[in-house]
C-alpha cells in the first residue's frame, strides 16, 4: 500500500522556523509565537484578511499548507482532486483555556463568544480550502501522538478509490506557546517514493 505513494512535498514549522522540502526557509529569533505567525503571513500570503480572526492553532494550519502548496507543483485545476487528512494531540485546548480565563473571576467575568469564532481545530482546515477553492474530502483527527501509518492509511484510501488524486496530509498542534506542525504531500505520481519512516524522521528532528 505504502509502496504506491510519492511525497509531493513537505512542510514543517516549530521553533520559529520554517522548514520545506529539507531546505530551511525562514529562521527568526526572538519573537513571541503571534508575531513569528504575523511574518510569516507576510511573507507568505499577505492577501487573506481573515487570518488576523483565527486562533493560533488555525493560523499554523493555514500557514504550514499555504507554504507547502507553494512549493509543490500542483497545479490550480489539480486543487479540485486535493483532500486533507490533519491530526493533533490538544484540540482547541489552547483556546478553550482563554475562554476559561474570561470565566473564572467573578470580579473580571467577561465571557466572549469571540474567542470561540475559530476554535475547532477543523476551521483551519476551512480556510485552507476557502482559500485554495478547495472542495475535496477533508477529516481533523484528534490522537495522543502523530500517528504516521493511520493518517497515511486514511490518505491511500481516498487516493485509491478514486475520491482524491492529492492528500495533503499532517499534524498540527498547539499548546501554550509551544507549536508544532509538519505537512507532506502525497500522490501516486512525482516526487520520491513514501515511507512512514521518512515522515518520522522528519517529525522528530523538529521536535
Amino acid at each position: 500500500m505504502e509502496e504506491r505513494l510519492k511525497i509531493n512535498g513537505y512542510c514543517a514549522i516549530t521553533k520559529n522556523t520554517v522548514l520545506c522540502n529539507g531546505e530551511v526557509n525562514i529562521e527568526e529569533e526572538g519573537l513571541t509565537v503571534k508575531e513569528f505567525f504575523k511574518t510569516l503571513y507576510r511573507e507568505y500570503s499577505n492577501d487573506y484578511s481573515k487570518f488576523f480572526k483565527m486562533d493560533d492553532a488555525s493560523k499554523l494550519t493555514f500557514l504550514t499548507a499555504e507554504i507547502l502548496l507553494k512549493n509543490c507543483a500542483i497545479l490550480e485545476e489539480e486543487k479540485d482532486e486535493l483532500a486533507i487528512v490533519l491530526a493533533n494531540k490538544s484540540a482547541s485546548l489552547n483556546t478553550d483555556r482563554k475562554y476559561q480565563e474570561s470565566i473564572q473571576e467573578k470580579e473580571n467575568y467577561y465571557p466572549s463568544p469571540a474567542v470561540f469564532v475559530y476554535t475547532l481545530p477543523n476551521i483551519g482546515i476551512g480556510e485552507v480550502c476557502i482559500k485554495h477553492k478547495i472542495y475535496g474530502e477533508n477529516a481533523f483527527l484528534v490522537a495522543e501522538k502523530f500517528d504516521v501509518k493511520r493518517i497515511t492509511e486514511y490518505a491511500t484510501i481516498l487516493i485509491n478509490t478514486n475520491k482524491a488524486k492529492f492528500v495533503l496530509c499532517g499534524w498540527v498542534d498547539v499548546d501554550n506557546d509551544e507549536y508544532t506542525s509538519v505537512m507532506y504531500l502525497v500522490s501516486k505520481e512525482g516526487g520520491e517514493e513514501y515511507s512512514e519512516e521518512k515522515i518520522n524522521k522528519l517529525y522528530q528532528s523538529i521536535r
